[in-house]
């Protein structure tokens, strides 16, 4: 038997001051609904398309093993994989991938053009991923495999970055945690080379970073230098990023 309920209830004190509501973070998508973007998603497939045939070109006309150990044909790699998601997201409306992911995929196919393109593409022997002592001919399957690695798929990533991409999603505290993979690939250069006896082809695969040409001081000196430049690129990475307009109208 439950107690009766009283038929006056006394006034409860009001509250003292005026109320101050919490913050509290509301997601885009529980206030705008998300919406497909097909042409962004035709976009991202067709440069992890590029990408993916630069590697597949280096894969025919070289050793799998020697191929794979380049920065830039690993970089291509993760392109492809981010750009495949990237598309698959846009074309569904669901949410992006973490900036975190993109600024990275971003970030080092950057650094594998511009390292092409100011260190590699007029070498003396001419740069060759196989390892070929002369100069690869205009469309030879070798010539188009480095334009499509090292010009047409980070072009097509930066353009996706600036055109088809949010402003304002990278940050400086990830600029941090991007210089893992330059330095992790930095201890596996080097450990391969250890690991192949001296004088065979390909020992090194960077003359900037060949300690048999160089000394190893020399040659860390030279990794010191691209690492500031890298991340120097990463930090004006997120500058403009925080300083472009916004092309999509608004956040996906």
């Amino acid at each position: 038997m439950t107690a009766p309920i009283p038929r006056d209830i006394p006034d409860l004190p009001a509250v003292p001051g005026t109320p101050v509501l919490m913050p509290a973070y509301v997601p885009a998508t529980a206030v705008v609904a998300p919406i497909r973007r097909p042409v962004t998603a035709v976009f991202r497939l067709v440069t992890a398309a590029l990408a993916a045939a630069g590697v597949a070109l280096e894969l025919l006309l070289g050793s799998p093993g020697r191929i794979m150990s380049y920065f830039g044909v690993q970089a291509a790699l993760l392109l492809v994989l981010v750009s495949l998601a990237s598309a698959r997201r846009a074309w569904q409306a669901a949410r992006p991938l973490s900036s975190s992911l993109t600024g990275a995929a971003l970030l080092y196919a950057l650094i594998s053009a511009l390292v092409y393109h100011l260190l590699l593409g007029h070498t003396t022997p001419p740069f060759s991923m196989p390892g070929a002592a002369h100069p690869p001919v205009p469309w030879h399957p070798q010539w188009l495999a480095l334009q499509l690695l090292y010009t047409a798929a980070p072009a097509a990533a930066l353009v996706d970055w600036l055109f088809l991409t949010p402003p304002a999603r990278l940050h400086l505290r990830q600029t941090a945690g991007w210089m893992l993979y330059p330095l992790a690939y930095l201890a596996f250069y080097l450990t391969r080379a250890e690991l192949l006896p001296p004088g065979t082809p390909g020992r090194y695969l960077y003359p900037f970073l060949d300690a048999e040409q160089h000394t190893y001081r020399a040659t860390l000196a030279n990794a010191l230098l691209l690492g500031l430049s890298f991340y120097a690129l990463a930090v004006l990475l997120v500058a403009l990023d925080h300083t472009r307009p916004n092309p999509v109208g608004r956040r996906p």
